[in-house]
């Protein structure tokens, strides 16, 4: 199913290609005879914007993250909702490729993933490098014994990740996936909780990383791969994405 944005632009051009959504596909028609592609000057443009279940034809790099959903909820929730790219297949398979290729030729004993959206790209990542999967938990879910680590997530709230004492051992190397890194503060937790236990941190993966300072920590400190081509980084760290002007739910 597609979706249809009309709008008319007497005197104006149609939008230029980079100023497009990377899914989107500009048809340019005259309303009066039957549909023909004619120059940039006629009036109307129609937009076109895939389904969250479509798969376009052209796929650029990190073509999926248009997908992604902006926060209609207000200051109290993330900026923005990553998972709704999760639900078309082609883009989850895209994401996860694109996470693990500068992994490829590294060795990886376990795959780590932070509660909660890092279990969903966690666990399709150890299923594509064909590794274990290890959930690193919020407090108080597990009924094992375990390590502790406190820390602020991006809202600035204190919190307590632990992970089971029975799995990580000295010499493992460990690949930690998360959905997002805004602050920092979470993946840098789940990587001291592994180095407590005398594990490597082989790498971090996660869909994106702003360039906060602890972001930037990461990168400086850690082998990482995330999914946001360079001329979007910038959008990323505004915290606004161009895609999410035409968004409709």
């Amino acid at each position: 199913m597609m979706r249809l944005m009309l709008f008319t632009a007497p005197s104006h051009p149609p939008p230029a290609p980079h100023e497009l959504d990377t899914q989107t596909l500009t048809l340019i028609y005259s309303p009066v005879h039957s549909p023909q592609f004619l120059s940039c000057s006629v009036e109307t443009s129609v937009i076109v914007q895939m389904d969250v279940l479509d798969i376009p034809a052209d796929q650029p790099k990190g073509w999926y993250l248009s997908l992604m959903a902006p926060n209609t909820k207000g200051p109290t929730f993330a900026w923005l909702d990553p998972s709704r790219l999760y639900c078309n297949s082609k883009a989850l398979a895209d994401c996860v490729k694109d996470l693990i290729s500068p992994f490829l030729n590294d060795t990886i004993d376990l795959v780590a993933g932070i509660d909660a959206m890092g279990f969903i790209l966690g666990a399709s990542v150890s299923s594509v490098l064909g590794k274990g999967f290890l959930a690193v938990r919020k407090a108080g879910h597990l009924c094992v014994a375990t390590e502790n680590q406190n820390y602020s997530d991006y809202t600035g709230r204190e919190k307590t990740m632990e992970v089971r004492l029975d799995v990580l051992k000295p010499g493992m190397r460990v690949l930690l996936v998360d959905q997002w890194i805004e602050t920092g503060g979470t993946m840098k937790a789940a990587i001291q909780l592994v180095e407590k236990l005398g594990a490597t941190v082989a790498g971090v993966a996660v869909v994106a990383i702003e360039n906060t300072e602890g972001g930037k920590w990461i990168k400086e400190n850690y082998k990482f791969s995330h999914c946001i081509p360079e001329e979007l980084q910038s959008q990323i760290d505004q915290k606004s994405l161009h895609s999410f002007k035409n968004f409709k739910n």
